[in-house]
């Protein structure tokens, strides 16, 4: 059962013992987070990555998944102290058949390097789709679904090894991990990324994840994603793009449309360069690609910003001018996005926390997927409520607040396992 309460989700846990005593980690869960990641997706990934442990451990391969999950919702705590967030309660609960005690850090860092970062990676392809329904505000555009990629650079620990792998600017004390993601703009789901070193640009990494874009999606990017060869590469995958371009992309005028916008074409750099040198090359037709062009001043910015827009979109009635240049605006939800995870997720330092490359790549993946999960509470607890399938704007609800809820769900509901006893459902969440 799910509702909402001052603009935090909230969830309700029923379990019942039938007196069969288990091991102590059976217990260890996510609180309202394990509705979304249940310990049977976890043990599948497990299986599929092949880190199901062969011998009983203190901390089993699931328990790490968890607890890796939860250190990206208590940033601020030690190791030790999350791992006893994770058990808050299950002593007293009296159907434990074993003494189990919190790990040291460095058996947590042991057990966090055999797992390594595969595991969170498939999980979060597995999680980690597109949630709007056709109800969902602010996430369509007609028949399209809104869709934005945007990148952001992250600190990870100077140590040797992150050094090493990541490296880091002469200005900057910390190494540093370039991430590029697609995110829904109506309900701020990243549903993809790839990350790499610093030196690894926007585009290369946005070719990564090139695979999750579809037919129906309507993607922006801001100008520093275009490229010739990136535009072609991502019209290809049969999702329509609006892509802000530079001032000074030359962009013949074909022929004005109605709405005041434009069509144009797209060339290789090498055969403008050709074009311009000898006025022909024999690549020059074959080679245009076909776009519409908006153009529009925002006034707000001094003495007034030329943005420049293409689109795939090539007719006006299909999306008109108007409608597009108001559309782009939706972009910066993917920044107030990433600002959710710098800001609220992360600590103030927003510093990583992981000392080697491979358990820095298992906190990204376990960063992107508890920020997921709690948007996908956020936009269940927005859902049709009453009879009249009234949908509230998830915009209108605090992050932060249900960040902070699913924290003492974490807390408060430690104690309850995600599965009953004998393999039947513990309940609603």
């Amino acid at each position: 059962m799910l509702v909402l309460v001052a603009g935090c989700v909230v969830t309700t846990v029923w379990w019942v013992s039938s007196g069969v005593e288990r091991r102590f980690t059976d217990g260890i869960s996510l609180g309202v987070l394990t509705r979304l990641v249940d310990r049977d997706l976890v043990d599948e990934v497990l299986a599929v990555t092949g880190r199901r442990e062969k011998r009983s451990r203190l901390l089993p391969a699931r328990v790490v998944v968890y607890y890796v999950l939860a250190l990206c919702l208590f940033f601020e705590d030690s190791y030790e102290e999350v791992m006893r967030k994770l058990v808050n309660g299950l002593r007293f609960l009296g159907t434990w058949r074993d003494e189990w005690r919190v790990p040291t850090a460095g058996a947590i860092s042991q057990a966090r390097a055999r797992l390594g970062a595969e595991p969170l990676r498939v999980l979060f392809d597995r999680v980690a789709v597109p949630m709007a329904e056709p109800g969902t505000k602010g996430a369509w555009l007609r028949g399209w679904r809104v869709m934005a990629v945007d990148g952001v650079v992250l600190d990870v620990p100077d140590t040797p090894a992150n050094t090493a792998v990541f490296d880091r600017r002469d200005d900057t004390p910390f190494p540093q991990v370039r991430a590029v993601g697609l995110a829904e703009c109506g309900t701020h789901a990243i549903v993809a990324a790839a990350f790499e070193t610093w030196r690894v640009q926007e585009r290369e990494l946005l070719h990564r994840i090139l695979d999750r874009f579809e037919p129906g999606m309507l993607v922006l990017a801001d100008r520093g994603f275009h490229s010739y060869g990136m535009w072609t590469a991502a019209a290809e995958t049969g999702a329509d793009l609006l892509w802000r371009v530079t001032d000074t992309l030359e962009l013949p005028v074909l022929e004005w449309l109605p709405d005041g916008s434009y069509r144009s074409f797209l060339l290789p750099k090498h055969v403008k360069g050709e074009l311009g040198r000898h006025g022909s090359h024999p690549l020059a037709e074959r080679s245009r690609v076909p776009v519409r062009v908006v153009e529009y001043m925002v006034t707000d910015r001094g003495p007034g910003d030329t943005i420049r827009l293409i689109t795939t979109i090539a007719d006006p009635d299909h999306a008109a001018a108007a409608e597009l240049a108001a559309l782009y605006q939706q972009r910066w939800e993917f920044e107030l996005t990433l600002d959710e995870i710098e800001t609220h997720q992360m600590p103030a330092t927003r510093l990583l926390r992981s000392k080697t490359p491979e358990l820095v790549e298992q906190e990204i993946w376990a960063l992107l997927l508890t920020h997921y999960a709690v948007r996908e509470l956020m936009h269940e607890a927005a859902d049709p409520l009453g009879p009249d399938d009234t949908t509230l704007d998830v915009d209108r609800l605090s992050f932060t607040r249900s960040l902070n809820a699913t924290r003492r769900q974490v807390l408060n509901q430690a104690g309850f396992s995600p599965s009953a006893p004998d393999g039947g459902d513990a309940g609603d969440a």
